[in-house]
């Protein structure tokens, strides 16, 4: 394996990483609103280690301008759509969770 195989790696299984603990967010924090908060945040940067890892592997400058542009657009979505869920949330009158 070359270098940029290892980098690629560690790279990928960081992300991952980050996906795991979005996902663990997702199932033990106790409302909608940290809820989202945990899920966004760890798959943004998550998904910023995928990319980062697979344009490591591309050899081509072609394909990581195409990654980079599928990142940015899920950064969009994922930030619009949490805004929406929680918009939604707030108007239903969900509260936040206190101690």
């Amino acid at each position: 394996m070359t270098p940029s195989d290892y980098a690629a790696s560690v790279l990928l299984s960081v992300g991952a990483i980050f996906f795991l603990a979005g996902t663990v967010g997702l199932v033990r924090f106790p409302d909608v609103y940290t809820r989202l908060h945990a899920l966004t945040k760890s798959d943004n940067v998550g998904l910023g280690f995928v990319i980062t890892g697979l344009a490591v592997q591309s050899g081509s400058w072609f394909v990581v301008g195409k990654l980079l542009l599928i990142w940015v657009l899920v950064l969009a979505a994922g930030a619009s759509v949490a805004h929406l869920i929680a918009n939604g949330a707030a108007r239903r009158g969900i509260p936040t969770w206190t101690r």
